[in-house]
């Protein structure tokens, strides 16, 4: 019985989390017991629980993560601000007399949202309260509606910035070196959040136009499951339309241009994109938009010009021009500076800085506690030998280093039906990618692939979070099978885009390779 105590420990810790506990202390505790259980049976050296400190230490310490809150923080702004708001009316009243029109706005707007928030519970719930009594007003079929709303929202994982993408360009990093080391060789390249999130960019739109296609397709063939929306419902004029888009798209490209220009690194891209959220939310409860406008372009004049033309003030040398250059520097800061003390006081009057600081605290303390429970109980699993039981798995399985892909693939899907992506990502992926990068699988293209995999487990029965998310900002007349049954297409669309991906690997690596 002692040789598979590993496998009874995971199965201990899928039971664990099933049952409702925190997840967080249920791995913590499965850690502990099966620590316990191997020292006791002889199986285990409990002198490797020694590096646990270390690998704590190196949590807290870890540039790439420092970016998830930070992230997080700028995505809770916009959802409390109601920016979705805004977005759904515009894109809804823009495309809705169409057939499938509605559908096609949601879709639309939760990639917009998911470029800018990044966080799938406030898109679902948000859509779910906005555009779904639209949509069942209109004629929409109730489960159609229910899927529709469910999979934009899930777009936040796969479309940058995302807390996933960030979780697993450190998972695979990790896995990458290691792979490098057990090669001999040691002098290891890392990769950087950057590389993967330029490759997740065409897989994610790709899979925006397969959503699209599919919504266009399926009202063509049944009209009756999504019929236009009412005549009444007045088009947007140009400037309507230029006030809902152009600030989340000004704000996606401020980001994800500086990190993949090289610009800044994730961390100083998400802290600029904090102040541009809240610059926006600023404009959207009532300060002045042409003082928010004048704000926001000082401080992009102020970044553009201090990268291209540096000063630095403290230097004896200085002549006339850097103290003139320097002063306008100043004065650009402190134009900036108005602006956003503006919407902050105004921000924090509405108590959309609190509520969005307190959602930041709570996601933030699950992640990382997640993170570091996982940290010990990986430690204890290679304990009781279960790295090595499945390097050999992979290894001997049928079809070599296809068959050993399929394998994770299909079984990191079967584990999304009970388990959230973080602990997947934190305690299934770095037992297996070092292997699959051995096998000579591309990391980026294997995150990326695994990325819409793990995005998919949020539409799964029983425990997507979509289908939760949804079930609890659903009109009454929504029932729960009608939200599984609508979720069945997409998830199928999610399978195509895997394959699409897996056929195609320079859909994920052309980028980042013409990038970095």
């Amino acid at each position: 019985m002692t040789e598979y105590l590993d496998l009874i420990m995971f199965a201990a810790l899928m039971v664990a989390v099933l049952s409702g506990f925190p997840v967080s202390f249920s791995i913590a505790g499965v850690a502990i017991a099966f620590a316990y259980i191997g020292w006791m049976l002889g199986v285990m050296d409990v002198s490797l629980l020694g590096a646990l400190g270390q690998r704590a230490f190196g949590l807290i310490t870890n540039t790439v993560l420092i970016a998830i809150p930070v992230f997080v923080l700028m995505g809770a702004i916009l959802e409390k601000s109601k920016i979705a708001e805004e977005l759904l009316d515009t894109m809804g009243r823009s495309f809705g007399q169409l057939r499938g029109g509605l559908g096609i706005s949601v879709v639309l707007v939760g990639a917009l949202l998911a470029a800018s928030t990044g966080i799938v519970g406030a898109t679902v719930v948000a859509m779910g309260m906005i555009a779904l009594p639209t949509m069942l007003r209109a004629g929409y079929s109730p489960s159609v509606a229910s899927g529709i709303v469910c999979t934009a929202g899930t777009l936040g994982q796969i479309i940058p910035p995302s807390t996933l993408l960030i979780i697993l360009a450190d998972v695979m990093s990790n896995a990458y070196q290691q792979a490098q080391y057990e090669q001999g060789k040691f002098s290891v390249e890392a990769l950087s959040v950057g590389q993967f999130f330029a490759a997740a960019i065409v897989p994610g739109l790709l899979l925006v136009a397969l959503y699209l296609a599919y919504i266009l397709i399926r009202g063509a063939l049944r009209p009756q499951d999504m019929p236009p929306a009412e005549i009444g419902l007045a088009k947007p004029d140009r400037r309507e339309v230029m006030a809902a888009i152009v600030p989340p798209v000004l704000l996606i490209f401020a980001v994800l241009g500086a990190i993949l220009g090289g610009v800044a690194t994730p961390t100083e891209a998400a802290s600029v994109g904090a102040i541009g959220a809240l610059l926006m939310a600023g404009r959207r409860i009532g300060i002045n938009p042409r003082l928010i406008l004048i704000g926001a372009g000082a401080l992009i004049l102020l970044g553009l010009l201090a990268g291209a033309f540096p000063v630095r003030l403290q230097r004896s040398d200085n002549g006339a021009l850097e103290w003139v250059i320097g002063g306008f520097y100043t004065v650009l800061a402190l134009i900036g500076l108005v602006a956003v003390g503006l919407a902050l006081r105004a921000a924090i009057r509405e108590r959309i800085i609190q509520d969005a600081l307190s959602s930041t605290l709570t996601m933030t303390a699950m992640i990382f506690a997640t993170i570091l429970a996982a940290g010990f109980f990986s430690l204890v699993f290679i304990g009781l030998g279960g790295e090595e039981r499945v390097a050999h798995l992979l290894e001997n399985l049928p079809g070599g280093p296809t068959g050993a892909l399929l394998f994770v693939m299909l079984f990191v899907f079967v584990l999304g039906f009970f388990l959230d992506f973080v602990e997947i990502s934190v305690i299934v992926l770095p037992l297996v990618a070092p292997s699959l990068i051995l096998m000579g699988h591309d990391p980026i293209w294997l995150g990326i692939l695994l990325a819409i995999n793990l995005q998919t487990s949020f539409l799964t029965p029983p425990f997507g979070f979509s289908l939760f998310y949804l079930r609890a900002a659903s009109p009454p007349e929504i029932r729960t099978e009608q939200i599984y049954k609508g979720v069945v297409p997409f998830i199928g669309l999610q399978a195509l885009g895997i394959l699409l991906v897996w056929a195609l690997p320079f859909l994920a690596t052309w980028l980042p390779k013409a990038l970095f």
